[in-house]
């Protein structure tokens, strides 16, 4: 009994290594055969984040990386850039939200099957986007508090009476004048680091997509005339038309800021690069 008892545990011993064996053989023959892909260039416009996660999206969407090619890794990008691997992290995580790749576990983070069919909209931060232009950009706060029942806001984030939620008010300005009024409503429970920061000095937005996760997005784009108080603050007519952007934005089914944005007149356009599906 004691010799049947050891030859059964030598068999599975052995079988245990045949198949850890088999296992890696057909993973490492797996990353074999993935698609090589070249490193992409930089195109030098906002956020380093952003350019990276450009510059991997680009060869996605117009199909010169198909479904199944793994994209380089964080740690490559780490070194070809010469950036922190939380900046590389945060480029790659943003394309996992927008459906263009999938992480998997041994193989690497691949080009997803429909990537092609998904489109991808950037969320600017105006403090980027001024620069962009050549202007000199300024921030001032004007208001913020945490925000009592309100239930009229609280109905637009979508989040109930128990929800800490912080209520901003800013202004940005390009070389002096007002450029875009900022009203934003701030999920705390979704960015609990918020109450933290010195929102006098840095506005809300960058320090958002900075530090918060999203996967969803929405934009609802109108022309409004300035009520008085907006038009004070933007230094133009009461009535003035403006460009106004409402951006919500989710991480999962969690509601994390509704931002209002009001643009004076012509000193603000909205620019949009698309590509059709293939």
């Amino acid at each position: 009994m004691t010799r049947r008892r050891q030859c059964t545990e030598c068999m599975n011993l052995a079988s245990n290594h045949v198949s850890k064996a088999l296992r890696q053989s057909t993973a490492a023959s797996a990353k074999r055969s993935l698609p090589s892909v070249v490193m992409p260039a930089l195109d030098g416009d906002g956020p380093i984040w952003q350019q990276i996660r450009r510059a991997l999206a680009n060869p996605i969407l117009n199909g010169e990386w198909p479904p199944g090619t793994r994209i380089p890794t964080e740690a490559l990008l780490t070194k070809r850039f010469g950036i922190s691997r939380m900046t590389a992290s945060k480029a790659v995580q943003q394309l996992v939200a927008d459906g263009l790749v999938q992480r998997r576990r041994k193989t690497g983070t691949l080009v997803a099957e429909r990537a092609l069919e998904r489109p991808v909209f950037e969320i600017w931060d105006i403090a980027d986007l001024v620069a962009r232009n050549g202007g000199v950009y300024a921030y001032r706060l004007l208001e913020c508090r945490k925000l009592g029942p309100d239930p009229e806001r609280r109905e637009l984030l979508g989040v109930s009476v128990r929800t800490p939620l912080l209520w901003m008010r800013c202004m940005h300005l390009s070389d002096g004048k007002p450029i875009q009024l900022e009203e934003r409503l701030i999920n705390i429970d979704a960015a609990p680091n918020i109450t933290c920061q010195p929102l006098e000095t840095q506005g809300p937005s960058s320090w958002l997509l900075s530090h918060v996760p999203w996967t969803d997005a929405e934009h609802k784009i109108s022309a409004r005339e300035a009520p008085t108080e907006v038009a004070a603050e933007l230094q133009i007519k009461p009535g003035t038309a403006c460009l106004v952007v409402d951006r919500r934005t989710w991480n999962e089914s969690t509601p994390v800021t509704l931002a209002r944005l009001w643009h004076p007149d012509s000193r603000h356009n909205l620019v949009g690069h698309f590509r059709p599906a293939r």
